[in-house]
């Protein structure tokens, strides 16, 4: 298989960015470099892009590896024939090539092995002869009797005959493939309840059935949820007729061959016993690996949502984590996330101690002047957000709260890190102080969790997690790099995730910050230990030096453009010194309207390249989540009973699924904006229109208390 052909044809790329990519990936160059340092060479494709082109090199490098290894073991039986060779050669899936293996692979004993050792063989070819014989099948077994291998009937030899012939149509390879598709074309996915009168929350599962090519990929997962907890029976249902009326044909020759009842025989056995088996299990694996595939990407755009959510600067920030019996968790960070106070106090049932609850509150948020309540989104989280909303006009200045969600922090709570950090700390009340950061920048405070334990998404614990654990990782890689990192205070855990990284080196880095003091320019990063000059050339331009030596190092440009950098400040009527300060209206001034294309010329590098170089000159030092709406604050609070039809309200999304999004409205539920309610028009996935962490208006549909159920509606509704 030519590599770079086939890649070409299915990213619709040329041949010569592919080879590029490919020389790119080859030479250990990591995503996020290749994407925005390697633009000229990709065509400027995304680290999104790049990171499927990766997925499905590696998918085809398995293909050809696994092509060759089958070649050799059929070779090594003698079975190999310049037909097989070309049929392996022109193999596109694994699949294809499981099915050419399929006959030479070790089987254990079967009736067709059993009658195989008993001499049947020649019955079976006889069987299977294109000429039409003179004797019926029961004369021509008499033939074959014999008592010392256990044959005494002809009955017995036939039956023996037809079991080889019957594996024989399982293994073909173009008879599976063309049942596999004819299969996958007319199957009905039928899903039964075991208990019919149980209640679950797999009812409308009960008695359903849906063409398997069109189902959606969340009814697969939630099929295969309920079938593993034993609730449901599923099955793919096939048109048996017309499946053994296939294998019939394979083996049919004439209207007068007397073999003909024996060949319906031998069909309706080999799909029934043999091939139906087989095949639904095949098209199942399909379609729940397609249905985890999807899953897994819709997690990642949703993480990638949830970590490029803006951080709240200059905030001194209470976190709460929010609980009934044990207690609310609070905590006092300060700008730059460091622990001032701490405490646990019983506002809500059982215990009510509100008044007690009110002083300790008031009393942290006077102390150390919090201007800012981050509440957790858990259990006992709008009660909790009723209490505070009931203090915020007792507060001695103006206070405003936001809902964060907690999705992980018992896992960072527990976690060696959070040990480390706050050794005397207790568990409990770790969580609060992540719930304080993660307002203060997200980003910063997630990446200390391992991905999975961050639960935006649907079916998280039933896909596969090793492909889940490496798509998630590559977001947050993509995430952190993308924002780049402050080496003088960024943790070990946003460390590791910047290009060329390793954990072990994000924690050298932070010994020699610690041992000989803040990094005063890039090129120091080569003094610590087992950071290399490769290392440095992909991590270089995502590490942010503010007030260093260099001012060029509190911007993306990377080391190697640092002299067509200066060059451009240059021909710009600007020097070094401009990129400190405020001064920013005057860069904005300098760098509009520059006529880029000649300039790219005269200064010696790519377009992308300069391109992103303007970009980050007009702005230095700049967060490109700043750009991004705020989280919606509030200082009162609503119930359900408030809401009316027709209400408009400003909202946060908090998860995005295959069927709508759910969007916190100041309420205790989520609401739900169904897919058919997102635009006007069709929609063919909610991430087209929405993303997690968006703050978006929306208007209310219907309220549904009792089921604790709120539809809304954007439709009709101004997003300005």
């Amino acid at each position: 298989m030519d590599l770079t052909k086939q890649l070409s044809g299915e990213f619709n790329l040329k041949t010569s960015q592919v080879s590029q990519i490919l020389a790119l990936l080859e030479e250990g160059n990591t995503i996020p470099f290749i994407a925005r340092y390697r633009k000229e060479m990709t065509g400027g494709l995304s680290d999104e892009v790049l990171r499927d082109f990766h997925v499905r090199l590696t998918y085809l490098q398995n293909l050809e590896q696994r092509r060759e290894e089958v070649h050799r073991l059929i070779t090594g039986l003698e079975e190999m024939t310049p037909e097989l060779e070309e049929k392996l050669a022109k193999a596109k899936s694994l699949q294809d090539i499981e099915d050419i293996y399929r006959p030479y692979r070790p089987k254990r004993r079967t009736r067709a092995t059993i009658a195989r050792e008993k001499g049947l063989e020649p019955l079976a070819e006889w069987l299977v002869s294109k000429e039409i014989p003179s004797l019926k099948p029961l004369e021509e077994a008499e033939k074959h009797l014999n008592p010392e291998m256990g044959i005494n009937t002809a009955e017995e030899a036939l039956q023996g005959a037809m079991d080889i012939v019957a594996e024989d149509l399982s293994d073909d390879a173009d008879l599976r493939k063309k049942l596999r598709r004819l299969l996958w074309q007319q199957a009905a996915f039928v899903t039964k309840a075991k208990d019919p009168e149980a209640e679950s929350v797999y009812e409308m599962y009960y008695d359903y059935s849906e063409p398997a090519k069109k189902i959606p990929d969340h009814r697969i997962l939630a099929a295969n949820r309920g079938e593993k907890e034993e609730i449901l029976k599923v099955q793919l249902t096939a048109p048996e007729q017309e499946m053994v009326a296939q294998l019939e044909k394979s083996l049919h020759n004439s209207e007068k061959d007397p073999r003909n009842a024996t060949y319906e025989a031998i069909a309706a056995d080999a799909w029934k016993r043999l091939l139906q088996p087989s095949l639904e299990r095949e098209i199942r694996s399909e379609l729940t690996e397609r249905a985890e595939t999807a899953a897994i990407q819709l997690f990642g755009k949703n993480m990638n949502g949830l970590l490029m959510q803006p951080p709240v600067t200059g905030q001194r920030v209470l976190g709460i984590d929010p609980a009934y019996r044990t207690g609310c968790k609070l905590t006092v960070v300060d700008e730059t996330g460091k622990l001032l106070d701490a405490a646990t106090i019983y506002p809500v049932p059982p215990q009510n101690e509100f008044v007690k609850s009110a002083a300790i509150t008031k009393e942290f948020v006077k102390k150390h002047h919090v201007t800012a309540v981050a509440i957790g989104n858990g259990t006992g989280s709008r009660e909790t957000e009723q209490f505070v909303a009931s203090l915020i006009p007792e507060f001695p200045h103006q206070v405003a709260y936001v809902i964060v969600s907690e999705a992980g922090a018992s896992v960072y709570s527990a976690s060696k890190l959070a040990t480390k950090e706050f050794p005397d700390l207790d568990v409990s009340l770790r969580g609060a102080v992540s719930i304080a950061r993660r307002l203060q920048d997200p980003l910063a405070e997630l990446v200390k969790i391992e991905p999975k334990a961050i639960g935006v998404g649907q079916y998280q614990h039933d896909v596969n997690q090793k492909l889940l654990g490496e798509r998630l990782s590559g977001v947050v890689e993509d995430c952190v790099n993308r924002v780049g990192v402050d080496v003088n205070t960024a943790s070990p855990s946003l460390l590791q995730y910047v290009a060329g990284i390793s954990k072990v080196v994000a924690d050298n880095i932070v010994t020699y910050r610690n041992d000989v003091g803040s990094f005063q320019e890039r090129k120091q990063l080569l003094k610590v230990p087992r950071l290399g000059p490769a290392a440095y050339q992909q991590c270089a331009g995502f590490m942010r030096i503010r007030e260093g030596k260099n001012p060029l190092e509190q911007t993306g440009v990377h080391p190697e453009s640092y002299k067509a950098a200066k060059a451009l400040l240059e021909k710009t009527g600007l020097s070094m010194a401009d990129l400190h300060g405020e001064g920013h209206e005057r860069l904005e001034e300098k760098f509009s309207d520059l006529p880029l294309e000649p300039l790219a010329e005269e200064l010696e590098i790519g377009l992308p390249t300069l391109k992103d170089m303007v970009a980050e000159l007009r702005k230095p030092g700049r967060d490109p989540r700043e750009e991004l709406p705020k989280p919606v604050f509030r200082t009162d609070v609503m119930k359900m009973e408030d809401l009316e039809p027709e209400m408009e309200l400003t909202g946060t999304v908090r998860n995005v699924i295959d069927f709508g999004a759910f969007v916190d409205i100041g309420v205790k539920q989520d609401g739900l904006v169904h897919i058919s309610q997102l635009r006007n028009g069709f929609v063919k996935h909610p991430l087209d229109v929405v993303s997690v962490g968006d703050v978006i208006r929306v208007k209310v549909l219907s309220v549904d208390v009792k089921k604790q159920r709120i539809g809304l509606t954007m439709k009709g509704v101004s997003q300005d």
